[in-house]
């Protein structure tokens, strides 16, 4: 990593020597950083992945317990300990794919994709979700479709986890909307929500592993949603911005408008 300036500096020529000690100094910290994610997926990924085995035999245990002859009290034990084993199989498993999105190493089905119904179909899915939650979903999308290039299952799981994360988090009798459009050759969609809570966080931190947006909230989440949902759209492509107005939460992705070889 020795860095040495040659060219001719004029007048800061007497400071060649420090403006090298501090440009090797930022080099070396770029890559100590690169090193330290690196190592941090990897440690992620091979933790999720040796988790996965024990697990994996709790649950066929207590399966076989759920068979037995119990008395009630001890069968609702039985039940809380299978929910609780089931949230974190899919909470090791939402580590190992973000892991995975994050480092490069993950297995992409890149396809032309039309975001006006991929949207569609992910709230057609959760209509049970949205009907029980009170929430009332404006959608403002175009007749014409909106192409992409993306991964649709992964995709399918980015949108899901957003409508989850608005359903969950927001004021209740208030509206959620769903927003679709082109802007300058990019795809733009765009979910937006009153918050029930006063977010005291920045837009940085909130997409951040484990990071949950109402820290008091009781629910079952454990704050992977937007990390995943960040990931898995930068995986294909996209990039995601969390911008926070006031009391309104907009999650807003664009996408390179897919053109046709």
């Amino acid at each position: 990593l020795d860095v040495e300036i040659k060219e001719d500096l004029g007048i800061f020529n007497p400071f060649k020597e420090q403006l090298c000690r501090i440009q090797e100094g930022l080099k070396k910290a770029v890559a100590q950083e690169v090193k330290s994610e690196r190592t941090k997926s990897e440690l992620i990924t091979n933790v999720s992945h040796d988790l996965k085995t024990p697990l994996t035999s709790i649950i066929g245990y207590i399966d076989l317990l759920k068979k037995e002859d119990m008395s009630p009290e001890a069968q609702d034990y039985v039940n809380v300990i299978s929910q609780k084993s089931e949230h974190l199989k899919e909470m090791i498993q939402d580590l190992f794919e973000i892991s995975k999105a994050t480092s490069g190493n993950a297995e992409l089905v890149l396809e032309k994709l039309d975001m006006v119904k991929l949207l569609q179909q992910t709230l057609g899915d959760m209509e049970d979700r949205i009907s029980s939650s009170g929430r009332i979903i404006r959608t403002v999308l175009p007749e014409e479709p909106l192409y992409i290039s993306g991964d649709g299952k992964r995709l399918y799981r980015v949108y899901q986890n957003l409508m989850e994360n608005a359903l969950k988090y927001s004021m209740e009798g208030t509206r959620i909307y769903v927003e679709g459009r082109v802007e300058e050759q990019k795809v733009i969609t765009e979910i937006k929500n009153i918050a029930a809570y006063e977010m005291d966080f920045t837009a940085d931190k909130i997409v951040e592993r484990f990071q949950r947006g109402d820290v008091n909230r009781t629910t079952e989440g454990h704050g992977l949603g937007l990390a995943i949902a960040k990931s898995f759209s930068e995986a294909c492509g996209g990039h995601l911005d969390i911008i926070i107005d006031g009391d309104m939460f907009k999650a807003v992705i664009s996408y390179p408008l897919y053109w046709e070889n």
